[in-house]
Order: C-alpha cells, then structure tokens, then sequence
C-alpha cells in the first residue's frame, strides 16, 4: 500500500491568505473563551485566532483565513494537519476499539515493533517500552521513576535552560523559576547544572562544552559536590523552550562517559527534539550517542493524538507487574497514528527532506542577518530552527521577536517563539512542509525581521 500521497497535495493552496486579523468571528470566540475558560490559556495572547481545520503545512481560522504553519502545535504535527494516511488507519480503528489499558492490541504491538525499527542504533533490539499518560511529561515522570527504581538512588541533574513539563518531578527538572515558584517544593535532590550555551554565555564552543561537562562531573564526583544519591542525568539533547540551543560536539558523549563512569541513568528528553524533527528521527542521533532512556510524546501521536512513552534499555526492565501504571497507555487510536505516521515519514523520506529544507531556512535567516546586527545567531538541525535576536548593547530583545511574530500573523504565517527572554524566533514546521511554502512563507519571515529590526534602529 503507498504511504498517502506525496506532500505537495497535503495543503491549502490559497495559503496564506488573511483578511483583517483577527477576524470577527475569532474575536468572538476569543472573548467566550476569555468569560469561560481557565486563566491559565495562554496561547491565543500571542497569535489571537480561533482554528477551524488545517491541511498539511497551512490552517485556516474561523474566518477563512489561511495561514503556512510554522510551528505545528509546537512540534506535535509532523506529518502535517490531518495527514490522510494517518487518518484512514484513525477511522479503521476508532469504529472498532478505542481504548485498552495495557491489554495486547495489534495497534499497541506494531507502534513497539515500530519504535524499535527507528531507535538509536545502541537501543535498537533491546530496548522495552512503557506508554503513560496523555503528556510528555508523563513520559519524564516514568524516566525519572525507573532512574531510581535501578540505581536506588535519588538525586537527580538536570540543565539550565531546560523544560521538561509541567507536572511535580517534570518541573523539578525544569529550570524556569517564575515557572515553578508558586509550587515549591517539589522534588528537593535536583541540581541544575549549565548546558553548554555558546552564544548566551560567551564561550568558544569547546570551553562550552568542557564547562558543562565538568560541573556535572563535580555535581556526581566531588564528595563535596551536593549530590548525595544521584540516580540519574535528564537533558535535552536541543534545548527547545530554552532557545533552540544545541550543544556544541561532545557534549552528549560526555554526559554519556560520566553516567558510565558513575552507574547512573542517563535520559534523553527527545519530546520535542525527536521524531524526525532534526532530519534524523531523534537528535542524539547526530551525535551518535545513546540514552539508557528516551522520552517521546508530541508528534508521537501521529496527527496530534495524546500519547507519550519511555523507551529505555531491556537492562533497565526490572519494574514488577504494576509498579509503573496510567489509564490512558492504552490508547489505541493514537497508537495506530504513530505508526501510521512513522510509515509516512519513511515512505515520502522527510528526514532526508527535513535535512534539506531546514538548511534553506537557516539560510535565509542567515542573509537576513546580514542586514542587521539585531539577528545575533542563527541555529538548530533540520526542521527545528532558532533565531536569536539582540538589542543594541547585545542584550536579549524579546520585543522585536513579539513584532515579527505580529507581522507574520497579520500576513499569514504562524511562528513561535523560545529562549530564556522570549528573544528567539522558533521554527517547528511540519515536516510536510513544501518548498515552495517555505520560500513564501520565508520571504514575510524576513520582510517582518527587516521591518521589526528598522523600527527598533529608527527608535533609538
């Protein structure tokens, strides 16, 4: 059976095309959602819409507005919105069964066989999965749960820079103080240590590196070092709320040396970073370096389903019946989308296309910063693309990345943004994403750069 047809026909092809944004009827739905939702929304404050449908790389609001995506549910919809391939398989089994607990299903065991098929080579045949909850920070709940489980201990390292989730060990491991300040404590033996950041901490790549690695080496080594019990070390292998940050070679072999050195659970955080996103199905793979354990969820559903999972290494598999649980690892609908997704992906080869795609972007980036000295760097692998942006005195300029993104809205692109002061313009588009969509959609990215970056010289 072919995998769906080919990407060029998975789009609107008015895209973009705005009116007035927000429309009228997004207005309304807006403000109904302001009088009855919970004050914890907080999407719709930066891109003020309401969605009605998407195709592909392009959605359209409830006006009929239609808009090039390039930040895909952040990361969640890497074969495109509404990915028919995905979908024939959604309908087949949402008729017939929906939802299983752990039971054995046909959908459950072909997404395990499947993750197999594409985890990294040192994982590759012996590895075991555990699906969880809806959220990828269930997936980093289990992690966390299974570094201790196998080394009895408890302390835990995590990054500066870095999120994980949302709920209690998740953000424990997530750096953002204003983030998790209203529900301290949380787990109390995690210590933070610096991810090799070059352009934000003013180092050459390699002392970026060394840095970082020797923090965390005194953090596990050093009697003195403040970590008791250490079980296990969780990164990133790119930094995706952080900033886009990928880490200079030899970091991830590093942390791999230590864990190895010291009998601790080394984790990759691939939520957002893996499934293709970076032009190979998970980041760490260009660095050819393994994980004792990897979480995934986001674009794991297939076409934004709910669902996460650890995959971790078969020596790591000494969990009794029952001792990692959660209703909805069950949920067969979405596994048959991840799969499904997997088989498009391979089939119409968009890591390959990920690869290429993502160097045309950062190279029009790249000339836009030519223009200016407000665009300071420009980073990422494949389809997961950072822009850094600065003010006059090099200081971080959340402002004019909120004016390219207004711009953007308002001529029918959709970007999001990340860094540590909100002053980096993120790009995560489906994979899907067409060439010709992104020349055009490209050409408003850099038209807003030039424009933001004018204003911001014209009022100093």
């Amino acid at each position: 059976m072919t995998a769906g047809p080919p990407i060029e026909e998975l789009h609107y092809e008015d895209a973009p095309n705005v009116d007035d944004v927000p429309g009228p009827n997004s207005r309304e739905l807006l403000e109904k959602q302001r009088e009855i939702d919970s004050n914890a929304v907080a999407y719709p404050e930066d891109i003020p819409v309401a969605f009605e449908e998407g195709k592909g790389a392009t959605v359209r609001d409830v006006d009929g507005n239609t808009y090039i995506d390039l930040f895909a549910g952040i990361g969640v919809l890497n074969v495109g919105h509404a990915n028919p391939y995905v979908l024939k398989a959604v309908h087949e089994q949402a008729d017939r069964l929906v939802h299983t607990v752990d039971f054995p299903t046909e959908a459950r065991l072909e997404l395990i066989e499947k993750l197999d098929e594409i985890a990294p080579d040192g994982l590759q045949g012996q590895n075991r999965v555990v699906f969880g909850g809806p959220t990828g920070s269930d997936a980093i709940e289990a992690a966390i749960k299974l570094a201790k489980y196998n080394t009895g201990g408890d302390g835990l390292i995590a990054f500066r820079g870095a999120y994980h989730g949302a709920t209690s060990g998740a953000m424990s491991l997530t750096s953002n103080t204003s983030f998790k300040g209203h529900y301290t404590p949380l787990l109390s033996d995690v210590v933070h240590a610096p991810y090799p950041y070059p352009f934000g901490q003013g180092k050459e790549p390699q002392a970026a590196v060394d840095h970082a690695l020797e923090e965390v080496e005194a953090i596990v080594e050093d009697p003195y070092g403040g970590l008791a019990n250490p079980a296990g070390i969780v990164v990133e292998p790119i930094q995706g709320e952080g900033g886009v940050v990928t880490p200079p070679a030899g970091f991830l072999q590093g942390l791999r040396d230590i864990a190895d050195d010291n009998d601790v659970v080394l984790v990759f955080d691939e939520i957002q970073s893996g499934f293709g996103r970076t032009g190979e199905w998970w980041a760490c793979d260009w660095a050819g370096v393994t994980p004792d354990a990897m979480t995934s969820a986001k674009a794991l559903g297939g076409v934004g389903f709910p669902l996460s999972a650890t995959i971790y290494h078969e020596d790591l598999d000494t969990w009794g019946s029952g001792d990692h649980a959660g209703t909805y690892r069950g949920h067969v609908v979405a596994m048959r989308a991840g799969t499904r997704a997997i088989e498009y992906v391979q089939a119409h080869d968009l890591l390959a296309h990920a690869r290429e795609l993502g160097e045309y972007v950062r190279s029009r980036l790249r000339e836009a910063a030519d223009g200016t000295d407000r665009l300071a760097e420009v980073r990422g692998r494949g389809l997961f693309v950072g822009a850094e942006f600065v003010d006059a005195d090099g200081a971080p300029d959340g402002d004019v990345v909120d004016a390219i993104q207004q711009y953007c809205f308002e001529n029918g692109v959709l970007v999001w943004t990340a860094g540590r002061h909100g002053n980096v313009l993120r790009l995560l588009p489906p994979l899907v994403l067409t060439h010709d969509l992104a020349e055009t959609a490209l050409d408003v990215v850099v038209d807003a750069i030039e424009r933001a970056t004018a204003d911001v010289r014209q009022t100093a």
